[in-house]
């Protein structure tokens, strides 16, 4: 999953973000609403953390334009004003939820899991193939039977090469769903990850590369 966080109070932002990561989510940080939409519209993100008060474009606007540009992307507004009214014209804008601040870290965490599964195409919650399963709720990975010690990104690379069904999937697609934009678009992190991914899988292989399309499984 990846998200981005729309705030310009930096270290709520920084929080935010923090509590996300330690979560198993990839995370941007925009703090200002103009480069929260050229992030945006640059970038697939599940989930945008929009404050509704930022500097440069109101969080309003940026709401607007994104929906507008028909972006799959789903909108958590958050906001300190907590009125019905302010709920009702959030939702009206086209955000997907709405979350008056302070707010409980774990309620945020829950909105977000939520609304990231409307983003993407459904899959259950247990994914397999062969003798391999992934539990996608549980965040674990076995293979006849034998729990897999898997890092963050081998766990995301492997859910997402099971959820696609046996499309091919590029390394540039890899990196831009699993990895944030911190990681540099010419580095080798997704075919070190796959080649760690497959020793931990053993044999029979079972995620195959395929020539000029990317890995699958």
């Amino acid at each position: 999953m990846r998200v981005l966080v729309v705030e310009d109070d930096a270290e709520m932002a920084q929080e935010i973000a923090t509590g996300l990561r330690q979560a198993h989510i990839s995370v941007d940080i925009a703090y200002d609403g103009e480069e929260g939409l050229e992030r945006a519209l640059l970038n697939s993100y599940d989930v945008v953390v929009l404050d509704r008060d930022l500097p440069r474009l109101h969080g309003d606007d940026l709401c607007a334009q994104l929906v507008g540009a028909q972006s799959h992307t789903r909108i958590l507004m958050v906001t300190a004003a907590g009125t019905n009214e302010d709920v009702v014209g959030g939702l009206q804008l086209g955000a997907d939820d709405y979350l008056a601040k302070p707010f409980d870290f774990a309620v945020l965490l829950a909105r977000i899991g939520a609304l990231a599964r409307r983003s993407q195409p459904a899959h259950p919650p247990l994914l397999r193939e062969g003798d391999l399963v992934v539990d996608t709720a549980r965040r674990v990975a076995y293979r006849d039977g034998r729990q897999l010690n898997l890092t963050h990104k081998e766990f995301g690379v492997l859910e997402l090469l099971l959820a696609v069904k046996g499309r091919p999937v590029p390394a540039e697609e890899l990196l831009e769903r699993v990895w944030d934009e911190a990681a540099d678009p010419f580095t080798n992190a997704v075919k070190i990850t796959i080649s760690r991914l497959r020793t931990k899988l053993g044999d029979p292989p079972v995620i195959h590369t395929v020539a000029r399309s990317g890995y699958r499984i």
